[in-house]
């Protein structure tokens, strides 16, 4: 008996034990700092949680619209789960879209603009970062105000510039008439190659950030060695820029993508995507229509039900963003490192 006592009293406390006798000797402060760390663990959980559903909620809803057939949209006891999924509605939009001539042409176009963007605003951004001239702080300002104003603002004087575009009056003084670039890709490309398209001034700012906080001792290197300033820029600022180069195309790829206000201003006759989803919903009830007429023989005040039409308009979103959807699953590095490597410092 002697012997299990000693052993009991021998025996060493427990992790609870050893927790509970530094506790007390922090007087209750371990407790405390674990609590309230576990507490705001808790509450970032939360907080994550309910921006992601905030973000994820609506995707859901028009995922679980597209694949609804006539009788689960007209079935108020079907809510967000459908009884019998069909893929029609995916077959019906993608032929009122003209979706593979439509993805082609989008490709293209984005990919153009988005390229053009990015050459003029690399320039302009490394002007700023690395040389001096006069008023550089004013242009500079110019720049934020870009990001800050919306287009919508200039929407009607840019429309008159470029429906009736004259260069100093020189384009008149040769054709006898202005140029009208608005419903022309031209009048857009223009406005990408000189910075001036869609978030330009945020992408001329994130390079520019990027190119000041950049070694100054490359240049001076360069220069030692016989290079001149355009050399240097070609052959040693962008080859380490590569990676915010490529974020900031991302960027203006998916923006380009799905912008409503430059597109239907210079691109709406050449079958863009952002056209196409805007569209769906008039292009939907004339197809609509035209099979009434088709099994009835008269559509006289036929008009497609609501829940059918939001169902195609739901399945032309999910189809457009697709492409988006994908590139970004697969850069979704350079989204995330494009911020940190900005490095924004004033």
């Amino acid at each position: 008996m002697t012997n299990v006592g000693v052993a009991k009293q021998e025996k060493k406390p427990g992790v609870i034990g050893r927790y509970l006798a530094r506790n007390r000797a922090t007087d209750n402060y371990l407790i405390k700092k674990d609590a309230s760390r576990v507490l705001s663990g808790i509450f970032i959980v939360i907080l994550l949680f309910g921006l992601c559903f905030l973000i994820l909620q609506p995707l859901l809803h028009q995922f679980s619209n597209s694949i609804m057939s006539r009788e689960d949209l007209f079935d108020p006891t079907v809510i967000a789960i459908p009884r019998t999924p069909t893929f029609a509605n995916y077959r019906t939009a993608m032929s009122l879209m003209n979706y593979w001539s439509t993805l082609f042409s989008s490709v293209l176009i984005t990919f153009l603009v988005a390229a053009l963007q990015i050459v003029a605003c690399t320039l302009v951004a490394y002007g700023f970062a690395r040389f001096e001239f006069p008023l550089k702080r004013f242009w500079f300002a110019c720049v934020i105000l870009t990001v800050i104003i919306p287009p919508q603002i200039i929407r009607a004087p840019m429309f008159l510039n470029f429906h009736f575009f004259d260069l100093f009056g020189l384009i008149t003084l040769i054709f006898g008439q202005p140029l009208q670039l608005t419903g022309q890709l031209g009048g857009y490309a223009l406005l990408s190659a000189t910075a001036m398209g869609l978030r330009n001034g945020l992408y001329i700012f994130m390079l520019r950030q990027y190119f000041r906080n950049m070694p100054k001792e490359l240049e001076e290197s360069a220069r030692v060695d016989g290079c001149g300033k355009l050399r240097t820029f070609v052959q040693i600022m962008l080859p380490d820029a590569v990676p915010m180069l490529v974020s900031c195309f991302l960027f203006a790829f998916v923006w380009q993508w799905t912008d409503g206000f430059y597109t239907n201003m210079f691109l709406s006759d050449y079958g863009i995507m952002a056209v196409e989803m805007s569209s769906l919903g008039d292009v939907f009830n004339s197809y609509y229509i035209r099979m009434v007429i088709a099994a009835v023989g008269s559509g006289h005040g036929v008009s497609p039900p609501v829940a059918l039409v939001e169902a195609m308009i739901s399945t032309g979103v999910l189809i457009g963003i697709a492409p988006i959807i994908l590139i970004y699953l697969v850069a979704q590095r350079f989204f995330v490192e494009s911020i940190g490597q900005s490095g924004i410092k004033m």
